[in-house]
Parts: structure tokens; C-alpha cells; sequence
């Protein structure tokens, strides 16, 4: 596969994979992937995100058809997040990206401390 070279088609994968490669983005569908998760789960779950940026990711990831929100009519109303099948195949995609990371990392480090021992 080719990359693209036309500069709306870049500027478009740039936005997509800036999002799904946020802080807290991945983290969160690898969280809702299985089942559904409330959002006070999710906000235990995952240590040192503020309500404010939970909020934010979970509405931008919903937006991108990442994630689905359902609320059921309780008082108060109980909201889940479940990762779409679109955010599910992403994680199947991060995961082999993961698996390629880990096997090259001894690799990766050598070629960077030659790299770096050949410099002036």
C-alpha cells in the first residue's frame, strides 16, 4: 500500500490518526471493546484522567462513530460506552502495530545508539 500524496487526503488521515492516537483514546476502546462500560468505570479504570478530558475523549471518539453512547431511562439517567465495530477493528490494527513494537524494540534501540554513536 502506498501512502496518499494528496495534501487533503493527508490532512484528513492526520486528523484521524491525531484522534484515535490521543492520550486517552486507545485506552478507552480497549476499555468498551468487550462490553459496555458506565462512565464512572471507565474514570476508575483509567488512572490520572480528569473528568473534564474523559468527557472530551468520550465525545470526540462518539463523533468519529468510535464509540456508541446508550442511556437508559433511569433516574439518574445510566450512561454506557460500547466500542463500535469500526474501534474494534482499530484495536485489532493497534494491536498488531503493538506486537510489531515489541518484537523490533532491541532492534529499534541498537540502530539508535549506532546512529547516535556515529554522530559528531
Amino acid at each position: 500500500m502506498t501512502a496518499p500524496r494528496d495534501p487533503a487526503t493527508c490532512a484528513a488521515l492526520r486528523d484521524t490518526l491525531d484522534r484515535v492516537g490521543s492520550k486517552w483514546a486507545l485506552a478507552i476502546i480497549s476499555s468498551t471493546r468487550d462490553a459496555p462500560v458506565r462512565f464512572a468505570a471507565l474514570e476508575r479504570s483509567l488512572d490520572g484522567i480528569s473528568r473534564r478530558m474523559l468527557s472530551l475523549t468520550l465525545r470526540e471518539l462518539e463523533r468519529d462513530g468510535l464509540l456508541e453512547r446508550r442511556v437508559h431511562p433511569t433516574t439518574p439517567p445510566q450512561v454506557e460506552y460500547l466500542a463500535t465495530d469500526m474501534a474494534r477493528e482499530l484495536h485489532d490494527t493497534v494491536a498488531h502495530l503493538s506486537g510489531w513494537a515489541v518484537r523490533h524494540r532491541d532492534a529499534v534501540a541498537s540502530a539508535r545508539a549506532e546512529y547516535d554513536g556515529s554522530r559528531p
